[in-house]
C-alpha cells in the first residue's frame, strides 16, 4: 500500500495544477482525466515521471459504461474560452447550459464517447492507495456522486478541495451540498469556502 501526496479528479491538462504537482513532487500523485486531448497533454508532460500516475477513466459512484460529453477540440478556439476544454460531463445539457453571449456553445461543438467509469474504491485498489494528503475534485457537477461514495472511515484524506457551484444543477447549490457538508462534519472535518466556486474540507 502507498501514501499519495496528491490525487486530482478532473485534472484537465494540468496547467492549473503545476504548483500543486511541484509541491508534491517527492510523493505519489494520481491525475484522473477522461477527455482524450487533455490526456495526451498530461501524458506528454508527466508520463515520464514514475511517481505520477494518469487514470483515463472518469470516477463515479458506480461502475458502468456511460456516454461522456466534452467540447470538440476543433471548437475550443472558435468558442474563445480556454476553460472550454475542461467542462466534460455525463450530461450533455450541463455543457450546453454554459451558453452565454460570450460562449456560444452549440450541439455541433460537443463530442461524445462511450467510456467505462470506475468507482473511488476501484482507484484505491488499482493504485494501492492507503492514505491521501490532498485531493482535488473538479468534475462539472459530478463531485456529489464521488463525495457521497467515499468511506471517510476507511481512507484517510487530510484535505479535500472540491468545486461546489454545480452540486444541485448548473450554477445551483442546495440539498446535495448540505448533505455532503453534513457528512464531512460527522467524519470530523472542518469545511470552509475558499471562493465562490470551491470549498475545502480539512481533517481535524
Amino acid at each position: 500500500m502507498k501514501d499519495f501526496g496528491l490525487v486530482v479528479i478532473g485534472a484537465h491538462f494540468g496547467v492549473w495544477l503545476e504548483n500543486q504537482i511541484n509541491k508534491f513532487k517527492g510523493h505519489n500523485i494520481l491525475l484522473v482525466e477522461p477527455v482524450p486531448y487533455n490526456i495526451e497533454i498530461l501524458e506528454k508532460k508527466y508520463g515520464k515521471f514514475d511517481n505520477i500516475h494518469i487514470c483515463k477513466n472518469p470516477i463515479f459512484s458506480e461502475r458502468k459504461t456511460s456516454s461522456f460529453y466534452y467540447v470538440d477540440g476543433k471548437s475550443i478556439h472558435k468558442l474563445g474560452k480556454h476553460w472550454a476544454s475542461g467542462i466534460g460531463s455525463f450530461d450533455k445539457n450541463h455543457i450546453l447550459n454554459h451558453k452565454s453571449k460570450r460562449f456560444k456553445i452549440e450541439e455541433v461543438d460537443i463530442e461524445t464517447i462511450q467510456i467505462d467509469c470506475l468507482t473511488f474504491e476501484d482507484i484505491l485498489k488499482k493504485h494501492k492507495i492507503s492514505e491521501i494528503e490532498k485531493m482535488i475534485i473538479d468534475i462539472e457537477g459530478s463531485e456529489y456522486e464521488i463525495l457521497k461514495d467515499i468511506d471517510l472511515q476507511k481512507i484517510k484524506i487530510s484535505n479535500i478541495l472540491f468545486e461546489f457551484k454545480h452540486f444541485d444543477g448548473v450554477f445551483q447549490t442546495g440539498d446535495k451540498l448540505k448533505e455532503i457538508i453534513n457528512k464531512f462534519e460527522k467524519n470530523n472535518y472542518k469545511t470552509s469556502k475558499i471562493d465562490e466556486e470551491n470549498m475545502l474540507a480539512v481533517k481535524k
